[in-house]
């Protein structure tokens, strides 16, 4: 069986729950996450799949200023380039052990892309 793209709704919401958990695993990011940022994964996950889904479906339901909130995570605790890497790795493993098509191949030049331009501004300043 081939696996699903990220072409709908459930799907998103099954790779993002499967991300999270691998960044709350991890022992760089958990506690960027966890302790710095103070996620509430009630409220966080739901954000994150909308911003997926509007990346990745065309939804139009999500409209937050993702740098602003990340601007002032940076301000208490330096996002570094080792951070945005292996953000982007797990998603990359998260997207390969169980996604193909389109959308997954657009997801993974999305999140290339934000990784990149999140990290060269927020160390503009």
């Amino acid at each position: 069986m081939d696996n699903p793209d990220l072409d709908s709704k459930l799907h998103i919401q099954q790779f993002i729950e499967a991300f999270y958990a691998k960044i709350l695993a991890d022992r760089v990011l958990a506690p960027i996450f966890l302790d710095v940022a103070e996620i509430d994964l009630d409220k966080h996950l739901p954000l994150i799949r909308r911003y997926w889904e509007k990346l990745l479906l065309g939804d139009d339901d999500y409209n937050r200023h993702t740098m602003n909130i990340h601007r002032a995570l940076h301000g208490q605790r330096e996002l570094r380039k080792e951070d945005f890497d292996r953000w982007l790795s797990l998603f990359c493993d998260s997207l390969d052990e169980a996604y193909t098509g389109p959308r997954a191949d657009r997801a993974r030049q999305v999140a290339t892309a934000i990784a990149a331009n999140m990290q060269r501004s927020l160390n503009r300043r």
